[in-house]
């Protein structure tokens, strides 16, 4: 899990909207959503609530009402380390390293991809804002956590100990409740899983725990490799990224009748000659590093064409301001933890220069057990790269070299899979995946869950009909609330509090937050 020891996260709960414009079937008000601001999060409370159906854009936090929605929109997730590139996947990476090396130009109709953007969410753009709050920022500063400790102490009842205290406990919860949550399908390894090879016996067969011999080709191809990565593989905030080489290179060692996986066409040597030289460097966008601020104005008028010519939007629509609230602005702190990614966690960029200027911008969170992917935009003139598919395929490689450092980070989720919408059907091609079970949060393999969706648009995945939602709220009372800057349990919040009730509001919630978050977030109060 991250590092906590931040500032907890501070949200405000809009409730249920009324229904607002569906970019999938056009409905008017056929989309329903609750939603909340995000004034802070963790990345731990964001992943969290993702594992509960929630999503961003921007600041603003927003889940289906699954069973009332036009369009039910399902968490979807891909068993990164796990991941076959399929045919289509391969034709993309092989168009991609064609055109690096010989600048050779296909300008077909791509079959492979059905829709411009991988991650195309496009109903996002128009709710976002609606809910934006008007809290000031003092208002939103806690006192002193001695004296908020104090409030939690008068409720005898709560059995609440010092607020520190308190909040390691609902972190070492939220772990045990994860690990039931993310009960492993078979072949996935659960996250505390390790393998441990004991050396055999004499006799007993090779020693698992020392080298293979290796060929004389296969060691000159990894140093030419290793060479080559200096210059080209990723860079995090403009430097070369530190995850394990060791990683790539074993996965792109020759193998005897064995698919090719993803790094295999990623970092293939290329010829001294190569006609182009792409390179990807991720860089923080919340806090803004130096290199996002020095790449802001080219990165937003790439967004800007995109918006123009594959959505069509008119000149003045993508905004500057549009552009930072939506793409740029983020409630995720940037977290460091011994043991996570080099990079940390956070929101951040995944910028694609080709000879020197931004083709394509994958905007990403990478969250304490997944890389989870925001929007993509490009330049339309490279639109024959497939940069959609392509940018997904570099971004499961992303999520495997995370997960050498930080082995919890092995998925990668891509937004919200909409069976109904035919066009959104392309993000169950990046297998094995998952779906999220909208009752009981329960992961899905999606074989098991496209029969039920052909059926029915909105489908309880989770078949054992006792199952419910482990996260469930069960004491109201344990809410963490921010009220006149004071940090207080619900319980104490409801005797203070003057005028009409507004405990239906706060049950709904903490009923769709799940008790963890509910504990762990302050919910602001006015």
């Amino acid at each position: 899990m991250a590092a906590g020891g931040g500032s907890p996260s501070i949200v405000e709960f809009f409730g249920g909207e009324d229904g607002y414009r569906c970019g999938y079937c056009r409905s008017d008000t056929g989309n329903l959503s609750h939603g909340m601001w995000a004034h802070s999060m963790t990345v731990q409370d964001y992943q969290d609530l993702i594992d509960r159906g929630w999503r961003r854009s921007g600041k603003y936090v927003y889940k289906p009402i699954m069973n009332q929605t036009c369009c039910p929109q399902y968490t979807i997730r891909c068993r990164a380390l796990h991941f076959q590139a399929s045919k289509s996947h391969k034709k993309v990476l092989k168009k991609m390293l064609k055109f690096i090396s010989k600048g050779d130009v296909s300008k077909v109709a791509s079959e492979e991809e059905p829709m411009d953007s991988h991650i195309e969410d496009v109903a996002t753009c128009d709710f976002p804002h609606k809910n934006e709050s008007q809290v000031s920022q003092s208002d939103l500063t806690p006192l002193a956590v001695d004296q908020a400790e104090r409030v939690e102490n008068e409720d005898k009842d709560s059995g609440e100990t010092k607020e520190e205290g308190n909040v390691q406990k609902v972190e070492s919860d939220s772990v045990q409740i994860c690990a039931d949550k993310g009960t492993p399908v078979p072949a996935e390894p659960s996250h505390s899983a390790k393998a441990v090879h004991a050396p055999p016996k004499p006799g007993k067969g090779a020693d698992l725990s020392k080298p293979l011999c290796r060929k004389a080709k296969d060691i000159r191809k990894e140093r030419k490799l290793q060479k080559l990565l200096q210059n080209q593989m990723g860079t995090a905030e403009g430097s070369q990224l530190q995850g394990d080489q060791a990683f790539l290179l074993q996965n792109s060692k020759s193998k005897t009748n064995q698919p090719k996986n993803i790094e295999d066409f990623v970092f293939v040597p290329l010829p001294d000659d190569a006609r182009h030289k792409l390179e990807v460097r991720v860089v923080r966008s919340s806090p803004p590093s130096s290199q996002f601020k020095a790449t802001f104005q080219e990165s937003y008028q790439v967004y800007k064409r995109y918006q123009m010519v594959i959505h069509k939007d008119p000149p003045d629509k993508p905004s500057i301001n549009q552009f930072t609230r939506f793409l740029c602005d983020s409630p995720l702190e940037a977290e460091h933890a011994p043991n996570g990614p080099e990079c940390g966690y956070g929101s951040f960029h995944q910028q694609y220069w080709l000879d020197g200027k931004i083709i394509a911008v994958g905007v990403i969170d990478i969250l304490p057990y997944c890389v989870s992917s925001v929007y993509l935009y490009y330049d339309p003139d490279f639109s024959f790269l497939s940069l959609g598919v392509y940018s997904a395929l570099r971004e499961i490689a992303f999520t495997r070299q995370l997960c050498v450092k930080a082995p919890d980070l092995c998925f990668y989720y891509m937004g919200f899979y909409i069976h109904s919408c035919p066009k959104m059907r392309y993000k169950g091609q990046y297998r094995p995946s998952d779906l999220l079970c909208p009752e009981t949060y329960v992961w899905t393999p999606i074989e098991q869950c496209l029969p039920l969706l052909e059926h029915s648009k909105y489908s309880r995945f989770n078949q054992d009909g006792k199952a419910v939602d482990e996260g469930r709220l069960k004491e109201l009372g344990r809410v963490r609330v921010l009220h006149k800057r004071t940090v207080m349990p619900y319980s104490i919040y409801k005797k203070r509090r003057k005028g009409p009730s507004d405990e239906a509001s706060v049950q709904q919630y903490a009923s769709l937050v799940g008790q963890t978050c509910s504990e762990r977030m302050l919910l602001f109060r006015s």
